[in-house]
């Protein structure tokens, strides 16, 4: 599976994104990277408009949680997983143990199936990270005649182990979300 180019951001943003809109948790973090990201010189404007980098566990974990702008159940979640990120407490690194990371992130408040597997998919690495309770996920699986109850596709998917995170990149590419379409040039 594709991984997630640092996952410790990744496993930000998938907090960031539980149960909002994908241009919702686009604006949440913009709005983290600008007040507390490292910011970037760049007079020549070679960075394609990049102008901070996003924040590292280390330095999210002194950011006061009443300062976000999203439910407060979301801001413990983000206070406990960047704490355990910037402790080592949480390995997401390349060839860390997947089971164990799935255990360490389920002990912290806030984390459910969706944001574990997420996580499991895309920072982890895992083929066959699994999110059935996905909406997008769902819809694709209805739209193609396959079962679309969480615990109907779940069964189903046992045929595809150990490769499912390859299908849930399968299914959400069936969508028609603008995210699966290149702008015009």
């Amino acid at each position: 599976m594709p991984r997630a180019a640092d996952a410790p951001e990744f496993a930000v943003r998938a907090v960031l994104g539980q149960q909002v809109s994908v241009a919702a948790a686009r604006t949440h973090a913009a709005r983290l990277v600008v007040a507390h990201g490292e910011p970037i010189d760049d007079p020549s404007g070679e960075n394609g408009g990049l102008t901070h980098l996003f924040p590292t566990p280390e330095a999210l974990a002194d950011l006061d949680p009443e300062t976000l702008a999203f439910p407060r159940t979301r801001r413990v979640t983000l206070a406990a997983l960047v704490d355990a990120l910037a402790k080592d407490e949480i390995d997401l690194g390349v060839g860390s143990d997947w089971e164990t990371a799935r255990a360490r992130l389920a002990a912290l408040p806030g984390f459910g199936p969706w944001t574990i597997e997420t996580i499991a998919m895309r920072a982890l690495g895992d083929p066959d990270a699994f999110i059935p309770g996905d909406l997008g996920v769902r819809t694709a699986a209805r739209t193609l005649g396959l079962p679309h109850t969480p615990a109907a596709l779940t069964r189903h998917a046992e045929a595809w182990r150990p490769w499912r995170a390859y299908a849930v990149q399968y299914l959400w590419a069936t969508g028609d979300h603008a995210i699966n379409y290149l702008p015009a040039s």
